[in-house]
């Protein structure tokens, strides 16, 4: 196994087949697919199943793969200790994040982060959250911020904020007519409206989709959308409604009259900000003090978690408006 071999392999199971994997390393296909087929000679066991579309690990595939990233992370962390031994602060990282959190987040944090750091390249990988937990987990993003709760025993988790998501309605909608604003309400009180959707892989989609699923709904969908930005205005113009995290509303003074905001009874769904990164890998310098301005910028206390996970505190709060 070397570090030529397992990018080859990471490559394909990426892309999901060797053909759009040799695309993505300027690599003929029958060089790949030679390369790939040597790694399992090597090996002897195969470590890709070829019936499956797209292509799919075998169990010593997925064995193979866990060591690969643990190959991967003792390569990366010797080669950033010895870049901060020798005072270098030149690099990049691959920082996930979606769209509207970019939006709150990176005009705030990025000026100061690149006044420190003028040879450092943030590379953005935007998804949403689900996506980049897997990303992340696969070695695919150094750092991501993502809106869910903990499940991946691959990652750590460092709590930045918790967040509640309400349905937010037009005010020309039949619930908005007949219910106060800020009432809490039952999600099937919103059976007869139209919804504005996230897209899958949103942790807003998720939590939604739970809860349809809970109360057998299947409502109209005017559009599904993985801006949350349009979402909004879209649902504010259009006399529909959505879910969305109540500090989106708050902040957005554009929506000051024409939506109205109701907690969800029975909503045991979870939603917390993270910063996730992949167990076994070591932060740069750089890296731990773009979360440490981050938090700073959003004015929640500051923690990096050891090798040994680290339970964090829940600070319940509103972030500052950024002119959303």
């Amino acid at each position: 196994m070397n570090l030529r071999q397992i990018e080859y392999v990471m490559a394909v199971l990426r892309e999901g087949s060797i053909t759009a994997a040799s695309k993505k390393l300027y690599l003929s296909q029958p060089a790949l697919s030679q390369a790939i087929k040597q790694v399992e000679t090597d090996l002897g066991v195969a470590i890709f199943d070829r019936t499956t579309d797209p292509i799919s690990l075998t169990y010593a595939g997925r064995r193979y793969v866990e060591a690969a990233q643990r190959i991967i992370d003792i390569d990366r962390n010797l080669r950033t200790e010895l870049a901060e031994s020798a005072g270098e602060i030149h690099g990049h990282f691959r920082l996930g994040l979606s769209k509207q959190r970019g939006l709150q987040i990176l005009p705030l944090v990025v000026p100061e982060f690149a006044q420190r750091y003028p040879y450092v390249c943030l590379n953005l990988v935007e998804h949403g959250s689900d996506t980049l937990e897997r990303l992340t987990a696969e070695g695919e993003c150094d750092i991501s911020l993502v809106t869910t709760n903990r499940k991946s025993n691959r990652l750590h988790y460092v709590l930045i904020e918790s967040e509640e998501v309400v349905l937010m309605a037009a005010k020309d909608t039949a619930l908005a007519r007949g219910t106060p604003d800020g009432q809490a309400i039952s999600i099937s009180r919103a059976e007869n409206e139209r919804f504005v959707c996230m897209s899958s892989g949103h942790s807003v989609r998720a939590i939604q989709d739970r809860l349809f699923e809970r109360y057998h709904l299947s409502p109209r969908v005017l559009m599904e959308t993985d801006n949350m930005e349009v979402a909004k205005q879209v649902a504010a113009l259009s006399g529909a409604v959505m879910l969305i995290p109540r500090v989106y509303v708050i902040q957005d003074k554009s929506l000051a009259g024409l939506v109205q905001c109701h907690p969800i009874l029975d909503n045991d769904y979870e939603r917390h900000f993270y910063f996730c990164y992949r167990k076994g890998m070591r932060l740069t310098q750089y890296m731990e003090d773009f979360i440490r301005i981050v938090c700073d910028k959003l004015q929640v206390p500051y923690s990096i978690p050891g090798e040994e996970e680290m339970k964090p505190e829940i600070h319940t709060h509103h972030v500052r408006p950024t002119g959303e």
